[in-house]
């Protein structure tokens, strides 16, 4: 990997260096996927469960470059025919010989892909292409797993946001992944989501094609003792120094978040202080949230009075341990329980409020502040 010219990287993986800690988790996940076990890793979004897929490719495709991993994510798909579509764009064409990509092979093997050409945008030269006909994806998706199946090398898929299948409008769409997933011995799996709820209705319920048949992770939040010393060490690089009792406010404000602490930190790299003071520390979160306002206030737009009131409230109380208690409810002046309770309830499906160890809480850490403030 190249060096990078801002160590904490938002997006991407950029290299083991810039990857802080997860060292149990990527054991376990590698142990788990070594040995024939498929995994169901579960967390927020934004705590890190791309990354941390990513770094576990990374290191298997180390002890072995014949390894082939793939990364698919659901988050946009609406109907099988886009998951097929996905699916299909990250591995077909990726485990032919060289004898078969001379001959076609994968043209000839799929009989729902067709070619086309394009331009390389870098180069401008004309370059082949392969596009997916879905008008049956159940033939389309048993082609890809076929091909997958008959190139006998080791494989490893990770489909992100696994959760999204239950939102298609297709019924048989777990049944027939899980009949081929059992189909394929070469291939072990990460089924990774961030609605944990739903991933649980996925892999525990008894009725469930996929019922106890992973291992399951539930990804938390990196230590702070270890993410502070990995802030540290690469803010140092450029003579700066973070005190521990500023790195200790940034982490709470960000729930221990990676990526919002990830994005404080990016902030402070580049303005490279002397030492980091509890200005400079506001500096990057009013400049963080100064440029999502509009959209914040967009989307505060489109509750109800009594949901906006409910998610003010949470983010001034900061973390919410009861939401319909008696004291809550009066502090803040809220309705009656009942329709809290399908305000909560409300919020939690659309992802404005997360429910954690401690109690609900702003899911966008940003936002939080935002909400303090108004």
């Amino acid at each position: 990997m190249s060096t990078l010219q801002n160590p904490f990287t938002l997006f991407g993986y950029a290299g083991k260096e810039y990857f802080c800690d997860r060292e149990n988790e990527t054991k376990e996940l590698i142990a788990a996927l070594r040995n024939g076990r498929n995994v169901t890793l579960r967390s927020p979004r934004r705590v890190g469960k791309t990354g941390l897929i990513r770094h576990v490719f990374a290191q298997l495709a180390q002890t072995n470059p014949e390894i082939k991993c793939f990364y698919v994510d659901l988050f946009a798909t609406h109907s099988m025919d886009e998951l097929v579509t996905e699916l299909g764009k990250a591995v077909i064409g990726q485990l032919d010989t060289p004898l078969q990509k001379a001959e076609n092979y994968v043209v000839k093997f799929f009989q729902s892909c067709r070619l086309y050409f394009s331009t390389d945008p870098l180069t401008g030269s004309p370059k082949l292409g392969l596009d997916l006909v879905t008008d049956n994806p159940a033939v389309t998706l048993e082609e890809i797993f076929t091909y997958i199946r008959r190139s006998e090398r080791e494989c490893y898929i990770a489909i992100d946001e696994f959760q999204q299948i239950l939102a298609y409008p297709q019924t048989n769409v777990e049944a027939l992944l899980r009949t081929h997933v059992q189909q394929c011995p070469n291939v072990r799996f990460i089924f990774s989501g961030s609605k944990q709820h739903l991933m649980s209705d996925i892999f525990n319920s008894p009725k469930r094609p996929f019922f106890r048949s992973t291992d399951k992770i539930t990804l938390d939040v990196i230590d702070e003792q270890t993410y502070y010393a990995f802030a540290e060490r690469w803010l140092q690089t450029v003579g700066t120094h973070l005190p521990e009792e500023i790195f200790h406010d940034i982490y709470q404000r960000a729930s221990g978040y990676t990526w919002y602490v990830q994005y404080v930190l990016n902030r402070l790299f580049e303005m490279q202080p002397k030492e980091v003071s509890e200005e400079d520390e506001m500096a990057c979160l009013n400049y963080i949230v100064q440029r999502e306002e509009d959209d914040y206030r967009k989307m505060l737009s489109l509750l109800t009075n009594n949901q906006a009131q409910v998610l003010r409230a949470v983010a001034k109380e900061k973390v919410v341990e009861a939401p319909t208690s008696t004291a809550f409810l009066k502090k803040y002046n809220l309705p009656a329980m009942s329709s809290v309770k399908r305000v909560i309830d409300f919020l939690m499906d659309k992802e404005y409020i997360y429910h954690t160890n401690d109690g609900y809480i702003i899911y966008d850490r940003f936002m939080a502040i935002w909400l303090q403030r108004i």
